[in-house]
C-alpha cells in the first residue's frame, strides 16, 4: 500500500524538476497552483494554474 502513495509523489517531483528546469519559477508556480486547486477542490485556483502552464507551453508558438 505505501508504494501506491510513493509512485505519484515521485512522478510529481520529477515533473516539478522538469518544469523548473524548462520553464523556471513560473512553471513551478503554475504546477503548484494546479496541484493545490485539485487538492482543495477549488476550480478557480485549478484554472489559474492550468492557464499559467498553458501560456508557458504556448509562448514559443505565439
Amino acid at each position: 500500500m505505501p508504494a501506491l502513495t510513493f509512485v505519484p509523489a515521485v512522478l510529481l517531483l520529477a515533473l516539478d524538476q522538469f518544469l523548473g528546469w524548462r520553464y523556471g519559477a513560473t512553471g513551478i508556480i503554475g504546477l503548484s497552483l494546479l496541484t493545490i486547486g485539485i487538492k482543495v477542490k477549488s476550480p478557480s485556483v485549478t484554472s489559474v494554474g492550468a492557464v499559467v502552464l498553458a501560456l508557458l507551453v504556448a509562448r514559443p508558438a505565439l
